[in-house]
C-alpha cells in the first residue's frame, strides 16, 4: 500500500468483486454495470444532422468537446436556431446531466450545473443521466474520473490518431463499485476535501513555474537590451519600444546583418510523392514552438527527395523564426540540415552570435505578434517585417559575456522549474492513488470528519 493511503484504516472484511481488475472489495459493497445505473445514455447527433453551416452567433447553445476537456460548460460560442433545437430535442441537456467526450479525447466528463444555457450536445459528446436512488452524483464523478475507469474506457475505444468510443452497449458494460448511498456521499465528501487540498498545492507549484518563467524572461530581456553593467552610461536607442541602451552599443536591423529567407512547401500539398518520406527533415511551425529549448535537433516528419528538391534547405546552425499563426515570433536554432515550410523564416549569413540573436528574439515574441495583428485573421510576418526588426549589437566580447550569463541564470531557473514539475507529478500521483483507494474500498473513510466543520485548520496531507 502506498504512503498516501497507508495512514487510513481498511475495512474489516472483504470479498471477491467478481471483476478481474478490481479484485477484492468491502464485503457489504456491490458492483454494478453502468447500464444498471443509468436512466438514459444519449449519443450526440450524426454529423449530417448538425453541420457547421447551421451554426449561428446566438440562439440555443451547442456543447462541444472543450466543455468536457476544460470541465467548464460556460465556454463555447456555437449556437443553433429554436427550430433546429426543437428538432434535435432528444440531444438537449438538463441539470445534473454528465456530458462525456467520446471522440478524440475520450472519457472527459463535465457536470451540468443548476444554471446553464439551454442547448444540445454535438456528435462528439454523449449524455449520461444517473439513477440518483442508486448512485450519488459526486461519488460517481470521482469513480468515473479515476484511473481504473478511465483505463476501461480507453480499452473500449477504436481508431488510430482520432480515437472513438465503440458501441454504447460495450461502454454500458463497464463496472463500478456501489456502496450504500450514505457511504457514497461520505466518500465523495472526503475526496472533495482531500483533493481540493492537493489541487491547491498543485496550483501553487504551477504559479511558481509561471513566476519563474516570467523572471527568466525578464533576465533575458534586461541582458540583451540593457547589458550586465547597471552603471554604464545610456543613450536613446531611437526605437520606441526598446528605449535606452548602453551608450557604446549600436542598434541595427536583422535585414542589415543577415539574409532573411522564408521557407517554402512542396506543391501540390497533397502529393504523396513529396511528403511523408525519409530523405530530408521537415520543419514546421509546430516543430519550432513545441518546447522552450534553444535547439531543434530532430523532426517528426520528413520529405521525400523529390519534395526536398522543390524547396530551400536550411543548414545546421541557422536561426529560425515562426512567422505565422498564434505562436508567431518563436525562435529556434537548427542543429540539422532541413527543409522548412513557408510558416518559417531563416536568418542566413547571420553576422552576430546566433545564440545572442536567439535570446534577443525570444523576448520579442509577444511584441511581434501585437505589431502585425490585422483584423480577426491570424497574424503573419513577411520577410520585410522581419528584416525591419531592430536588434541591439554590443561589442563581441560583451556578447559572449551576456550569453554566458543568460545561460547560467536560465539553467538555474530550469532546475527550479524541474523541481516544481516533479512536485506536481508526485502530487498528481498521490491524488490518483487516493481516489482509487477510496472508490475501490481499499481504505475506510466512514468515520472521517471534515475538519472545516469544527473550524480546525490542521493539514492532513503533506506534500
Amino acid at each position: 500500500m502506498s504512503k498516501t493511503v497507508a495512514k487510513y484504516q481498511q475495512y474489516a472484511e472483504y470479498k471477491d468483486s467478481g471483476v478481474e481488475w478490481l479484485g477484492e472489495i468491502p464485503s457489504h459493497w456491490q458492483t454494478k454495470k453502468l447500464k444498471f445505473i443509468l436512466l438514459d445514455l444519449v449519443r450526440g447527433p450524426f454529423g449530417s444532422a448538425l453541420k457547421k453551416e447551421f451554426f449561428l452567433d446566438s440562439g440555443f447553445k451547442v456543447y462541444e468537446q472543450k466543455n468536457c476537456i476544460r470541465n467548464d460548460v460556460t465556454i463555447g460560442n456555437s449556437y443553433i436556431s429554436k427550430k433546429m433545437f426543437q428538432e434535435l430535442d432528444r440531444f438537449s441537456i438538463r441539470e445534473n446531466d454528465l456530458l462525456m467526450s467520446c471522440s478524440g479525447t475520450i472519457g472527459k466528463v463535465v457536470r451540468v450545473p443548476e444554471s446553464f444555457e439551454q442547448g444540445i450536445i454535438n456528435q462528439a459528446l454523449l449524455i449520461m443521466r444517473l439513477n440518483k436512488n442508486i448512485v450519488d452524483l459526486n461519488y460517481f464523478l470521482h469513480v468515473f474520473r479515476s484511473s481504473d475507469i478511465q483505463n476501461q474506457i480507453k480499452d473500449n475505444t477504436q481508431g488510430g490518431a482520432m480515437q472513438n468510443l465503440v458501441a454504447t452497449d460495450i461502454f454500458k458494460s463497464i463496472s463500478i463499485t456501489v456502496p450504500k448511498i450514505e457511504e457514497q456521499t461520505q466518500i465523495a465528501n472526503f475526496l472533495d476535501h482531500e483533493t481540493a487540498k492537493i489541487d491547491n498545492l498543485i496550483e501553487k507549484q504551477q504559479q511558481l513555474i509561471q513566476l519563474l518563467k516570467e523572471k527568466r524572461q525578464a533576465v533575458i530581456s534586461n541582458a540583451v537590451t540593457k547589458g550586465l553593467n547597471p552603471n554604464v552610461p545610456m543613450k536613446d536607442s531611437g526605437v520606441e519600444w526598446l528605449g535606452e541602451v548602453p551608450e557604446h552599443w549600436t542598434v541595427s536591423k536583422f535585414g542589415y546583418i543577415s539574409q532573411v529567407v522564408r521557407g517554402g512547401s512542396p506543391r501540390p500539398a497533397g502529393d504523396p510523392t513529396l511528403f511523408n518520406g525519409d530523405y530530408s527533415p521537415w520543419v514546421t511551425v509546430a516543430e519550432i514552438t513545441k518546447d522552450d529549448e534553444l535547439y531543434l535537433t530532430s523532426t517528426e516528419t520528413f520529405l521525400t527527395k523529390k519534395g526536398s528538391e522543390q524547396c530551400r534547405v536550411f543548414q545546421a546552425g541557422t536561426l529560425l523564426l515562426s512567422n505565422s499563426g498564434a505562436t508567431l515570433g518563436v525562435p529556434k536554432i537548427l542543429c540539422i540540415n532541413a527543409n522548412a515550410n513557408d510558416g518559417v523564416v531563416g536568418f542566413e549569413d547571420l553576422r552576430i552570435d546566433t545564440v545572442y540573436a536567439y535570446f534577443y528574439l525570444s523576448v520579442l515574441t509577444n511584441d511581434l505578434r501585437e505589431r502585425v495583428k490585422q483584423g480577426s485573421g491570424q497574424p503573419n510576418l513577411n520577410t520585410d517585417i522581419v528584416k525591419a526588426i531592430s536588434i541591439t549589437i554590443p561589442p563581441v566580447n560583451e556578447i559572449k559575456e551576456i550569453v554566458a550569463d543568460i545561460k547560467k541564470k536560465i539553467d538555474h531557473f530550469a532546475k527550479l522549474m524541474k523541481s516544481a514539475e516533479s512536485a506536481i507529478q508526485l502530487m498528481q500521483e498521490r491524488r490518483t492513488a487516493l481516489i482509487s483507494a477510496a472508490v475501490t474500498g481499499k481504505i475506510d473513510v466512514r468515520n472521517w470528519q471534515n475538519p472545516n466543520n469544527n473550524n480546525e485548520a490542521k493539514t492532513e496531507f503533506s506534500a
